[in-house]
């Protein structure tokens, strides 16, 4: 990068030069496998997770309706305004 001392304004500018994400066709190819097969184990990771997630969310609402019934509603709860 070039700049004017006087105007400080940019003359010249050069890129950088981006160095080659993957040096052979080979090699790119390997590595779009590899994140094929890792996208796809994501993917039965997250399928399994949702086949238990509706008995997860069922024995978490039976836990739920047991602890009420173990503790009874007792009514409104006070609050602080209510004792003013």
């Amino acid at each position: 990068m070039k700049i004017d001392a006087a105007t400080r304004n940019i003359i010249a500018h050069t890129a950088p030069v981006k160095p080659k994400t993957f040096n052979d066709m080979e090699e790119a190819a390997r590595a779009m496998k590899e994140q094929d097969s890792r996208r796809d184990s994501i993917f039965r990771q997250s399928m399994e997770a949702q086949k238990h997630a509706s008995e997860l969310l069922e024995k978490k609402f039976q836990e739920a309706v047991k602890k009420a019934k173990e503790t009874p509603d007792t009514g409104k709860p006070i609050r602080d305004f209510d004792l003013d």
